[in-house]
Formats: C-alpha cells, sequence, structure tokens
C-alpha cells in the first residue's frame, strides 16, 4: 500500500483560513500525539518553501533560542 501522507496533509487543509490553519496548529501541539508530527513536519514544510530567506534565518533564530532549554548541561 502507498499512502502520500504529504499529499494526504496538503490536501486536508487546502483552503482554510488562518483561524482554521491555528486550530490546526495548537490542536496538534496540545494533544502531544506523535502521530500529529507529520502533519506538523508538512506545514512546517510549506511555511520553510514560501519563506525569504530573512524570514528563514528568523525562523533558525527561533528555533535556536527555543531548543537552548532542552540543551544537555
Amino acid at each position: 500500500m502507498d499512502f502520500n501522507l504529504r499529499g494526504a496533509v496538503i490536501q486536508n487543509i487546502t483552503g482554510h483560513n488562518q483561524e482554521q490553519l491555528e486550530h490546526t496548529i495548537l490542536d496538534a501541539i496540545q494533544s502531544g500525539e506523535e502521530k500529529m508530527l507529520p502533519g506538523l513536519g508538512v506545514l512546517f514544510e510549506v511555511l520553510w518553501q514560501e519563506a525569504s530567506e530573512n524570514e528563514k534565518n528568523e525562523i533558525l533564530e527561533t528555533l535556536e533560542q527555543g531548543l537552548k532549554p532542552h540543551q544537555q548541561q
């Protein structure tokens, strides 16, 4: 069985407005379910592909800062 997860996620959220997209993101994060991670990954891929170089740098800086508390000491 060949299943295109990326395509399914894109198809499922295409046409959603900002409020619906935010709800999808918050629901995925708050549920804490591992099965939601691929969908968030697809959303991140769309974000990255649409971002300018400056926006990509901001994303990377935000990720770096957000991961600092998780570093082992």
